[in-house]
């Protein structure tokens, strides 16, 4: 038996050309291109076409790229209907967890495939839009064919032509957070693919992964905090009064980087051009916490994170607290089904062991002989 390792840590489970995490350096690279080379001059769309093909595309191999994604970004009859069916108190995810189920409800099992790939990371933004505006109780917009990823996005969210910093900056965000090596909703849809399932199941169960506080769900739960601290002088009393009560601080700590998150910086640098009310309360916090982490835990290394300066971009572009986690599933989708197509092309079902610690054998007393000790109290 291989020694235990809680939550997998230091496990090796899989091989990939696709993204590395350099937790000891504080880099992030996807197919041998540093992130900070990608996140303000590529496309969204240039970097899809990084993590499916394996390199960054020429014009004309972005431009029938770019058509593809447009031309498949709207939803099958199934699909529509549980948009319309969904309730508008739903939880965002959930609705994105159905409909792209929904979505790919088909008579047979097909096996993954980038034409599949590229037409699942085009509808995701439809979908959220549509329940969005939903809600509101205003109409769905029809998709642009001429709008790029995220300027299509926020143009079927509010009507209008979104400006032009406002896309670079959700551009920006949607090149960051597209991959990030063995994290647990990638490889979960992974272990999904293993078993030669399709690439809708291998999405939605990414989706439920990406859905949880403690993976996808954090940067809605920073700006949940710092609307609590409320102002830049009432960070030092209130981040002690938390870690007394032995909160958790939003924001800080990853289980790879041992250093300050390579995306964090450049979210950092976009939160004080574009949202600086927001910035002059997070750079605060953020020089409380992590002093006060180092003070309390200097054995346990602690930076900022991508969550933390996250939630002031997407906040700056106009979304919905409510969308964070779904919009970094916007994100994730060419990186998901980038590691899924890499999955099934050299596939062995992922099986991990499990080790016994339960009671020993023992015989099962008949139904009338057995009793049990009464509760404590």
């Amino acid at each position: 038996m291989s020694e235990f390792s809680p939550g997998l840590e230091g496990v090796l489970a899989a091989r990939t050309q696709i993204s590395m995490v350099d937790g000891q350096n504080g880099r992030l690279i996807y197919r041998g291109y540093v992130i900070a080379d990608l996140a303000e001059t590529m496309s969204y769309e240039e970097v899809a076409y990084l993590l499916w093909y394996g390199d960054l595309p020429t014009r004309e191999e972005l431009d029938q790229l770019s058509k593809k994604i447009a031309g498949k970004r709207q939803l099958a009859a199934p699909a529509a209907a549980a948009l319309k069916a969904a309730t508008d108190d739903s939880n965002p995810m959930d609705v994105l967890r159905t409909v792209v189920s929904a979505q790919g409800t088909t008579p047979k099992l097909q096996k993954p495939d980038i034409e599949q790939a590229i037409a699942y990371t085009a509808v995701f933004p439809t979908i959220l839009a549509g329940f969005d505006r939903q809600r509101r109780g205003e109409p769905w917009i029809e998709p642009r064919a001429d709008l790029g990823q995220a300027a299509n996005y926020l143009y079927m969210l509010t009507g209008k032509e979104p400006r032009a910093e406002t896309v670079q900056a959700l551009n920006s965000y949607l090149v960051l957070l597209a991959d990030h090596g063995m994290n647990a909703s990638t490889f979960t849809a992974r272990v999904i693919a293993s078993t030669d399932s399709d690439l809708a199941s291998c999405l939605v169960g990414a989706i439920g992964a990406l859905k949880g506080p403690a993976h996808g769900g954090a940067p809605s739960l920073v700006l949940d905090q710092l609307e609590k601290i409320g102002k830049p002088d009432n960070a030092e009393k209130w981040m002690h009064e938390a870690l007394d009560r032995h909160e958790r601080f939003m924001g800080f700590g990853h289980r790879v980087y041992r250093t300050y998150d390579p995306r964090a910086k450049i979210l950092k640098a976009m939160c004080e051009r574009l949202n600086p009310e927001f910035y002059a309360l997070a750079s605060k916090v953020e020089d409380v916490a992590l002093r006060l982490l180092m003070e309390r835990h200097p054995e346990r290394p602690q930076a900022t994170n991508v969550e933390f300066y996250s939630a002031g971009v997407l906040q700056s572009v106009g979304l919905p607290k409510d969308l964070f986690p779904c919009t970094f599933a916007v994100s994730r989708a060419a990186g998901w089904t980038a590691h899924v197509l890499e999955q099934v092309g050299d596939n062995r079902l992922i099986r991990p062991q499990s080790e016994y610690v339960g009671p020993e054998p023992k015989k099962p007393l008949p139904i009338g002989e057995r009793s049990k000790a009464p509760a404590r109290t």
